[in-house]
């Protein structure tokens, strides 16, 4: 091995963790089939086992490790950190507005397509989920509306577990239950009006009083809509870089050569395969217990841009819930329960902090 091969390892490691989001899509929505390697963990094995692969692979982690390190440690631009946190906390009222299209736009195109969330499951169910999907992009009735969306995936998902592979719809339901239709949306334009004193509307409407009821029910629990879209991002991105990377690296394989993705970054395409599994991972696993939230949170709405201009017959449809998902976890922070929340605690021990920097999170808006 030449004097070039060391720097060369580090510069594409830093390159291909960078770019191996173009091979992290559902590889089953842009390959028909494909003959699977039979043993995993030996293919596994063979690319580490490269001394090249491991050069760039570990070089690719310890860079990123370092570069967190070193964030924690001097905590750079921390001012405009605070200015940008400050700046999103004014976009918070329109988060379930921002749920509901990333929702519904979905589900209407599955309706018209002719599948059923996921475009490996096909099914005749057009006129419900049209019909789930235009209602939540109205913002009527909303928590009802995505409770029955809610019940209507689990239940496919029974029947067919491939359906795991949208498994990001189920954070996104259960938030909206909470967080309701939100502003712009016709629930806050009708609780208006029956709120209001002396309007007809109010006198013969029914409805608005169980609306008032459940919001009243929900609201305590405002906070932990980020961490229920977290939750199910993270599980999301984990499980699609182990099960259709690492696991079964066949079809994953055959994306590479189908979109030459080797020309993109000229390397093993097994290790194409591997970088892109272990970075599809490491974003799940880091959403999952809310670590650097934002951060991982760009970049895996990063990863999915490049999946869209990289693989050109993508269903882009099928990836919109994961954009609007992530784009609310930039927004709003990782919510309770998060490994941000100890590192924050952990930092203002340290130094005083701003009274602009709280991850509190509230998407309540009167409805």
């Amino acid at each position: 091995m030449n004097w070039r091969r060391p720097t060369l390892s580090l510069s594409f490691a830093v390159l291909l963790l960078s770019v191996s989001g173009t091979a992290s899509a559902h590889v089953r929505y842009v390959v028909d089939s494909a003959a699977d390697v039979k043993d995993a963990l030996g293919f596994l094995l063979d690319v580490v086992a490269d001394p090249f692969n491991a050069a760039l692979l570990g070089g690719g982690a310890l860079a990123v490790v370092a570069a967190l390190v070193a964030y924690l440690r001097f905590r750079p631009a921390e001012r405009d950190f605070d200015v940008l946190r400050e700046t999103l906390r004014g976009y918070v009222d329109l988060v379930p507005w921002m749920l509901r299209l990333s929702i519904g736009l979905p589900l209407v195109g599955a309706g018209f397509a002719g599948y059923f969330f996921s475009p490996i499951v096909h099914a005749e169910a057009r006129v419900l989920q049209v019909g789930i999907g235009f209602l939540l992009l109205f913002g009527l009735a909303t928590r009802v509306v995505a409770l029955v969306g809610l019940l209507v995936y689990v239940s496919g998902l029974l029947a067919a577990p491939a359906l795991v592979l949208a498994s990001e719809y189920v954070g996104g339901f259960l938030a909206l239950v909470l967080l309701g239709g939100g502003r712009p949306s016709a629930d806050q334009m009708l609780q208006r009006v029956a709120d209001a004193e002396g309007t007809l509307y109010g006198r013969l409407d029914p409805v608005h009083g169980a609306a008032s009821w459940l919001n009243a029910r929900t609201e305590p629990y405002d906070d932990y809509a980020p961490t229920l879209v977290r939750l199910a991002l993270g599980f999301n991105f984990f499980y699609l870089g182990f099960t259709q990377k690492l696991f079964a690296p066949g079809p994953a394989l055959a994306v590479v050569e189908k979109y030459d993705l080797t020309a993109v970054v000229p390397v093993d395409p097994g290790l194409w395969v591997v970088g892109a599994g272990l970075t599809e991972m490491a974003v799940g696993f880091a959403l999952f217990v809310g670590l650097f939230t934002r951060a991982t949170a760009a970049t895996a709405f990063t990863m999915l841009t490049l999946t869209l201009f990289g693989l050109a017959d993508d269903p882009v449809l099928a990836h919109v819930t994961l954009f609007g998902m992530v784009s609310m976890l930039f927004i709003t922070g990782p919510g309770p329960l998060a490994v941000d929340d100890w590192l924050r605690e952990r930092a203002s021990v340290d130094t005083p902090r701003s009274e602009t920097d709280g991850e509190t999170y509230s998407g309540r808006t009167t409805n």
